[in-house]
């Protein structure tokens, strides 16, 4: 896992992280300690802990897994739910297990609950473009740099909007549909767009080979609170389990491929830490 420089949360009725606090490292599901000692199943992280250089984050390996409301097990013991390969720390058969009850949002095959295209009020597609004809290869992180929502109601106005945008073509791009595969509010709510399968229009060259995954709001300048980060990670595991997502997946920012600012810098940083990530700008790399 790489690291990635300081993260400094602005607070909009959301966490603070003001200088002196360790908020920035316990919301990552990391524990502040002093680099001399080990970090044991997981790497360090700078930035996110107070005190002294040498104070850093030692976030675990498995942080990705507990995102997404599972547990790291060896996947000879039982799973109540799906067994999800990629999102833990140690050999290939430490697995994480995604209950099919799940925690709060979580429905069977290990998947978060989403709002539907009819639930956010979308319009229908001018046409299909044909659906992906193999599980994704890549998973890009888009931001809609845009003002944040923090209800459904919100979000979901906020949804038609990217969706008229990308569709207008008098002051829009005149796309057939909405170009993301899926949204995630900072209400906690993911949100159907073109779903698993469809081809999208969100990251050239990568659209029929990637999903996209776009956060509501701007976040140069801030992270998306936990509600939207576990919600993003408990869908790669969904996509994951269920065939969606290739197990190999790359996992990129939408700058990794284009120029643009897109996920948005403190997103952007935040990302490298995650299972699978890899930078770099060459077509299918």
């Amino acid at each position: 896992m790489k690291m990635f420089s300081a993260v400094l949360l602005t607070t909009l009725g959301l966490i603070s992280a003001t200088a002196g606090s360790d908020a920035p490292c316990q919301n990552q599901g990391g524990a502040c300690q002093d680099d001399s000692v080990t970090c044991t199943g997981g790497s360090y992280h700078s930035g996110l802990c107070s005190g002294t250089s040498s104070r850093r984050c030692c976030i675990s390996a498995d942080a990705a897994c507990v995102g997404a409301g599972g547990l790291c097990e060896d996947d000879s013991l039982s799973c109540s739910g799906s067994f999800v390969s990629g999102l833990c720390g140690g050999s290939s058969h430490r697995r994480c297990c995604v209950s099919s009850s799940g925690g709060s949002g979580t429905t069977s095959g290990g998947c978060p609950s989403i709002i539907s295209r009819a639930g956010w009020g979308a319009q229908p597609p001018k046409h299909s473009i044909g659906n992906m004809g193999a599980p994704a290869k890549y998973v890009f992180i888009h931001h809609g740099s845009s003002a944040p929502c923090y209800t459904q109601s919100t979000c979901s106005a906020k949804v038609r909007s990217y969706q008229n945008y990308h569709m207008s073509t008098t002051d829009g791009h005149g796309w057939t549909d909405i170009g993301y595969n899926f949204v995630v509010g900072e209400d906690g709510n993911a949100y159907e767009a073109r779903g698993w399968t469809e081809i999208g229009a969100h990251t050239q060259h990568y659209n029929s080979v990637g999903i996209a995954i776009c956060v509501i709001g701007d976040f140069n300048d801030r992270l998306p609170n936990d509600a939207a980060l576990s919600k993003i990670k408990a869908l790669i595991a969904c996509g994951l389990a269920n065939g969606h997502i290739s197990a190999g997946y790359t996992l990129k920012g939408h700058r990794d491929v284009g120029s643009t600012d897109c996920p948005g810098q403190q997103l952007y940083n935040l990302i490298h830490g995650w299972p699978h990530y890899k930078s770099g700008t060459t077509l299918y790399g």
